[in-house]
Parts: structure tokens; C-alpha cells; sequence
């Protein structure tokens, strides 16, 4: 029998299991889960994907002004704060990781296909993470070659990701403190520039703007459970996860953007602001160290994830090999056009977790959730998830070429064209709650027959 199937010896009391026949610990407080989710709110993504709140359009071209931008990034990232603060209490309730609370929503066989999708869209995110780890490092400092940033982040991340909660609480305990320091200097330091006329410009796409900031946010949907498993309250689970990750985001997203106004613009130089003022470099590396924990959450999900697939698999050992593996994968690969591809993959978790929050906290959920290796499925909640993807697509059919192609198609054919407010996310959870909460009365008139 090979090492990932070995049955473990039990990890320790305050560490996370290492295979699903263990139980998960409830050892993370309130304090605890908001320094994570407040880290992940602050992100090197968030300063570059902040141009995406201004609705460019194809080329590259901003629609609305950086103060439209502001108030579109703070309502979208609330809305998903919300959201993701949703996604956190079924995991603090059942003591379940995410993808196994997917049994007891569609089926122990059917949450197999958003299992495998969650671990394709955890992978590109995680290479991605070390790529920008060291494309940020490097404008640190280019006398060390880019691979050996990327080792470097690869295994940081892989000693990280062993040790799951440890790592939760070191967040804790220094490096929250460490990046509130730097927001709060970089701040000052950008503050103090003449700034642009931040109006100059139309509020014509805010509900895109606003959709994309909310997408951000939904992005860890998938995984809050993975993580508030272990938390000691349901409410703590939920409080850390909206009001954590909300704030951080928020004040990064608002730095990113007064940034951009200092390079009017252009998304290629949006570290130059950071870098250039005072002490700049220094300050900055700690937002490049601090990278690694997105690195970390996405390895420690996808072997999480995995394990959905094959329970008695060793997450320690699938860590080790998931770090060898994104390591790689950013050494050999530049995956930027591959955003699209996961921001894609990612849509199909926005109406998931509309047929989730309906199910677990109107319906079938109150009564718990069969959540074993042999749960039935349950075909009325896949019906509801793929209505929610249709509705998603049809208001947003991205940009991954054959796939926007059908369903521009199908908006031709249907003669329905997205008017700008159309929110692709919010109308997704919507109608696919919506569709829960009108299909699960059929369901158990048939049941009754």
C-alpha cells in the first residue's frame, strides 16, 4: 500500500487531521480566523487586480472614474463578504471540510465533478501566487534569478501548508501586525502625492466594477469551510470571514487604486508607487513574504479537496507533493492567459453556493446533511447549480474564446442582451437559491408518493 494510503498516526490536538477518518480539532477563536481571512484580504493580486474594478473595457481602456471604482470595489467586496461569511457556517456547524460538505448538497458521487474543478482552479492558483511572489520580488530586487524566488515561495508555502493551523496562529501573532504597519505607511506615504481627479471619469459600469470586486471575494468560497471546521463557534466562523476579509480587502483594493492614479493607469507599473517613496522596498517586501499565505491556502485546500476523492490519503504527504508540483508549474510556466480559464472555473462556484446557503439554512440542511461516502444524489440540487451557471454565463460569458462564443450564441438566439447594472455573480446565487428553495418542496411531494 503506497504512503498516501497508509492509514496515520492521529495528528495533534490542535493541529488539523491528517486524513478524513480523523476528526477536525475546534481550536481556532475569533482572533485567529479574522488575522487569516484579514491576510488574505491583502494580497499583491489586489494591488494589480485592482484595475479590474475600473471595467476596462477590451483595450484596456477604464469605464468608470477611480471614485466610481472605490464605491463599486466597496459594495461588491461587502456583498461578498456576506457571502463568504455564508460559505464559513456550515463548516464551523458540521466539523466538514468544504468539498465533503458537498455530499450532503448534491450526492457523494456528484460532488466528485466540483471536487475535481475546485482542485484544477487550487493548482493554477496556487502557481500563479508563486509566479507573482517572484515577479514582485524581482522588482525588489533582480539580483537573484526568478527561480530561485520561485523555490524560495515553494517552499515557504510547503512548510506552511504542513502545519495548517500552526500557520494560522503565527498569522496572528506577527504578521498581521506586520501588514497593518505597512498599509497604514504606504498610505501615508501615497497620500502625501498629488493625486489625479479621481471623478474624471463616468459610473456607466459600476455594477461591473462592483462584480468583479464581489468575484474576488467569492473566489474562497470553496475553501472557508476547509478552515472553519475548526472553529470553536459558528459565530466566530462567520464573523471573521465577512467582516476580516471585508475590511482588508477594501483598504487594499483603495490602495491599489490611488496607486494607479499615480501612474495614471497603467496596471505594468503599479508597484513603481510603492517602491519609490521613502523606505519603500523594505515596507513592501513584507506585503512579498506575506504573499506566500494565498500560496499556502490553496496547496492546504487542494490536498484538503483530495482527500474528498481518497479519505485515507495522508494531506501531509499530498502537501509535499502539491508544493513540488506548483513549484514546477511556475518554473516552467507563464500561466497569465490562464487567468481567464480559472476566473471561469471559479463562476461555477458562485451559483454553488446560492444552491448551498438555500439548502443548508432553509432547507434540508436544518434536519443535517448526509455527508458519507454513500450519500444519494440529489439530482434537484445539480438542476438548481446549473440554472445558477446558465444565469451567470449568460450575463458574463467571459473571455476563454469557444466558450464565450456559445454563449454569446445563446444570447443571440434568446435576444437577451446584459444591461450594465446586471451583476453576473449576484443574479447567479440569486436564481440559483431561488431554484433550491422552489425545487425542494417537488422533491419531497415525490418523495411522499
Amino acid at each position: 500500500m503506497s504512503a498516501v494510503q497508509q492509514e496515520s498516526v492521529g495528528a495533534p490536538r490542535d493541529e488539523a487531521p491528517y486524513t478524513l477518518d480523523q476528526p477536525a480539532p475546534r481550536v481556532l477563536g475569533f482572533w485567529d480566523q479574522s488575522a487569516f481571512w484579514a491576510n488574505l484580504g491583502v494580497s499583491l493580486l489586489a494591488f494589480s487586480g485592482a484595475y479590474t474594478v475600473l471595467a476596462p473595457t477590451e483595450d484596456g481602456t477604464p469605464t468608470i472614474s477611480i471614485m466610481a471604482g472605490i464605491t463599486a470595489m466597496i459594495v461588491g467586496t461587502v456583498i461578498g463578504g456576506l457571502m463568504l461569511g455564508l460559505a464559513a457556517v456550515p463548516g464551523a456547524r458540521t466539523g466538514q471540510p468544504a468539498m465533503v460538505l458537498l455530499r450532503g448538497l448534491f450526492g457523494a458521487r456528484p460532488s466528485y465533478l466540483p471536487t475535481v474543478l475546485n482542485i484544477a482552479q487550487l493548482i493554477g492558483w496556487g502557481t500563479f501566487e508563486l509566479i507573482t511572489i517572484a515577479g514582485a520580488a524581482r522588482a525588489l530586487w533582480d539580483g537573484v534569478p526568478r527561480w530561485a524566488y520561485v523555490i524560495a515561495a515553494g517552499v515557504i508555502t510547503t512548510v506552511l501548508t504542513i502545519w495548517p493551523l500552526g500557520s494560522v496562529r503565527l498569522l496572528r501573532r506577527y504578521v498581521t501586525i506586520a501588514v497593518c504597519v505597512a498599509l497604514v505607511y504606504f498610505y501615508v506615504q501615497l497620500l502625501r502625492e498629488p493625486l489625479p481627479d479621481l471623478n474624471k471619469g463616468s459610473w456607466n459600469g459600476f455594477w461591473l466594477g462592483a462584480d468583479a470586486a464581489l468575484a474576488v471575494s467569492i473566489s474562497w468560497v470553496p475553501v472557508a469551510a476547509d478552515y472553519t471546521r475548526h472553529s470553536r463557534t459558528r459565530r466566530a466562523a462567520f464573523g471573521a470571514a465577512a467582516v476580516g476579509y471585508s475590511i482588508t480587502q477594501i483598504v487594499a483594493y483603495v490602495l491599489g487604486l490611488f496607486a494607479l492614479a499615480l501612474v495614471a493607469g497603467d496596471a505594468s507599473r503599479i508597484y513603481d508607487p510603492f517602491l519609490h517613496v521613502t523606505l519603500g522596498a523594505l515596507i513592501f517586501a513584507i506585503f512579498v513574504v506575506r504573499e506566500a499565505d494565498q500560496s499556502f491556502a490553496n496547496v492546504y485546500s487542494t490536498a484538503v479537496s483530495i482527500q474528498n476523492l481518497v479519505p485515507r490519503a495522508d494531506r501531509r504527504v499530498l502537501s509535499v507533493a502539491l508544493g513540488v508540483l506548483i513549484t514546477v508549474l511556475a518554473l516552467a510556466l507563464d500561466i497569465n492567459d490562464y487567468a481567464d480559464f480559472l476566473s471561469l472555473i471559479g463562476s461555477v462556484f458562485v451559483p454553488m453556493l446560492g444552491v448551498l446557503a438555500a439548502d443548508f439554512f432553509l432547507g434540508s440542511g436544518r434536519r443535517g446533511w448526509n455527508t458519507s461516502r454513500t450519500a444519494p444524489a440529489r439530482w434537484n440540487m445539480i438542476v438548481a447549480w446549473l440554472l445558477g451557471i446558465a444565469v451567470y454565463q449568460l450575463i458574463n460569458p467571459g473571455t476563454v474564446a469557444h466558450w464565450t462564443d456559445l454563449w454569446q450564441h445563446v444570447q443571440k438566439t434568446l435576444h437577451f442582451t446584459p444591461a450594465s447594472w446586471m451583476s453576473a455573480s449576484l443574479f447567479s446565487f440569486l436564481a440559483a437559491a431561488a431554484a433550491t428553495l422552489l425545487l425542494t418542496p417537488l422533491s419531497r411531494s415525490r418523495a411522499t408518493d
